[in-house]
């Protein structure tokens, strides 16, 4: 089977501390030779790490590695970032990870389908990248925090879909 040539010469950053998450990421990428994937497990290493190379993208666990943290470096590096947790999966981790720039956010529970999943991060614009996201993660957070999850950042969450909306190509040239 024919892999998607997006992963052609990619050069990817996972952040964890839990060393099995990482171990299972190398494993999804194991039959893409053609992609380069550093790891690191602590805030340091990865820090170092993003400030030395220029990764067509940076997968970043929320927890432990002081992920937030991370993610305003890539964010400054102009490095397109996912954010990958198991203890955030809340809506204020979501918020945040909107505000300070992350173009997607995964659920660990999600972590196999990590690979098709990044692929549509990067072919697919800033909007239709979160519009997928959200109507997976709405259905998500509305079992675990309620159908009005979004009620107590109203504003927040109105504004944001007013962005995704905008008529934007959906396909990155």
């Amino acid at each position: 089977m024919a892999r998607p040539e997006i992963w052609k010469d990619k050069l990817i950053l996972a952040v964890d501390d839990e060393p099995d998450v990482l171990e299972i990421i190398q494993e999804l990428f194991s039959d893409y030779p053609e992609v380069t994937l550093h790891t690191a497990t602590t805030f340091e290493k990865a820090r170092q790490l993003l400030v030395s190379y220029s990764y067509d993208l940076v997968i970043l666990d929320i927890m432990g590695v002081r992920g937030f943290d991370l993610l305003q470096i890539a964010t400054l590096e102009g490095l397109p970032a996912v954010m990958l947790t198991a203890h955030a999966v809340n809506p204020e981790a979501l918020k945040k990870s909107i505000e300070l720039g992350a173009k997607a956010y995964l659920p660990k529970d999600f972590l196999r389908s990590l690979v098709p999943f990044l692929e549509d991060v990067l072919k697919l614009s800033y909007q239709s990248t979160w519009k997928k996201a959200l109507d997976h993660i709405g259905v998500i957070f509305s079992e675990k925090f309620g159908s009005d999850w979004r009620k107590s950042e109203e504003h927040f969450w109105n504004d944001f879909e007013k962005k995704l909306s905008l008529d934007e190509p959906t396909i990155i040239k």
